[in-house]
């Protein structure tokens, strides 16, 4: 008989070894006070050095949105703009700021708390969820500000309005599994942060920002049309929620809800956020050696 089946017997525990699955799970489920607090405490100290403090969550996307406008909205020229281009454009900018924000600071959670990791015991499956759980919190008044613009701008509110409650659930589900990825993989290869940059403007530009992927590509557009792109287009997730989320806040027959989408985007968050913690939880044990 081995010594670990010796220790197996008598009932003891091998330290750091990992638990069970649904174990690991409750565990984190019962720490959720923990990533919430973490969440806001780094908030507050992200934002104490800073002369305008917490002004910078709101004001970052909107100079955003003021360069994209400026720069993209003459390369286009008014007739490739989508109808209502400057709303369409603060949606993208805010919308995707946080998908980019959560998948940087997911894909660091382990490396940069490689102290925390290896002095405490605890599931380091709260670090990425709390980074991910920060900059939702940030994201949240940026939502309020985007909804007050679209009532300067003449919008009038419906109940589709209401829409962007459940979607944005969906999106934060949808950060939070892609982070749980990140983090494990850059782990493993320290690299991938700085690849990270990169595949985040590449997801950017891929994803109608500042344009329409249906007015641009489809078979209405001047010139002829690509709907391969447009099909391509589609399957993409962040393109996927950027368009039920104008779709959710804007009139017109550019801004038509898609029941494809919606089980899309619920597919999308679900799959990614059930493979993540599985993946994450599967290398538990080795987060403990971060260098």
């Amino acid at each position: 008989m081995t010594t670990a089946e010796d220790a197996a017997r008598a009932g003891l525990i091998r330290v750091g070894g990992r638990p069970s699955l649904i174990d690991y799970v409750t565990e984190v489920w019962r720490r959720r006070t923990f990533i919430y607090s973490m969440a806001r405490f780094k908030i507050e100290s992200e934002n104490q050095q800073n002369s305008l403090g917490m002004v910078w969550v709101v004001l970052k996307p909107l100079l955003n949105a003021l360069v994209y406008g400026a720069v993209f909205g003459f390369l286009i020229g008014t007739e490739g703009r989508p109808d209502y281009f400057v709303e369409f454009l603060i949606i993208g900018v805010f919308i995707f700021e946080f998908f980019a924000q959560s998948w940087t600071a997911g894909g660091k959670a382990i490396t940069n708390n490689a102290a925390l990791v290896q002095s405490l015991a605890f599931p380091r499956m709260v670090l990425p969820l709390a980074a991910v759980t920060q900059r939702f919190l940030q994201f949240l008044p940026t939502i309020a500000i985007m909804l007050l613009f679209l009532l300067v701008m003449g919008h009038s509110p419906n109940w589709e309005w209401l829409l962007i409650v459940p979607l944005m659930a969906l999106y934060y589900i949808f950060n939070a599994g892609l982070a749980l990825v990140t983090a494990r993989l850059s782990v493993h290869w320290r690299d991938l942060n700085n690849f990270l940059p990169f595949l985040t403007r590449f997801m950017f530009y891929t994803s109608g920002i500042f344009f329409s992927v249906e007015q641009r590509f489809g078979p209405d557009a001047r010139g002829g049309g690509n709907e391969w792109v447009v099909t391509i287009s589609n399957w993409q997730p962040v393109h996927q929620f950027l368009s039920l989320a104008r779709a959710c806040l804007l009139e017109g027959p550019h801004y038509t809800m898609s029941t494809n989408f919606w089980y899309g985007a619920i597919a999308w968050s679900i799959g990614i956020f059930v493979v993540g913690v599985w993946f994450f939880w599967r290398a538990e044990e080795r987060y403990g050696r971060v260098d």
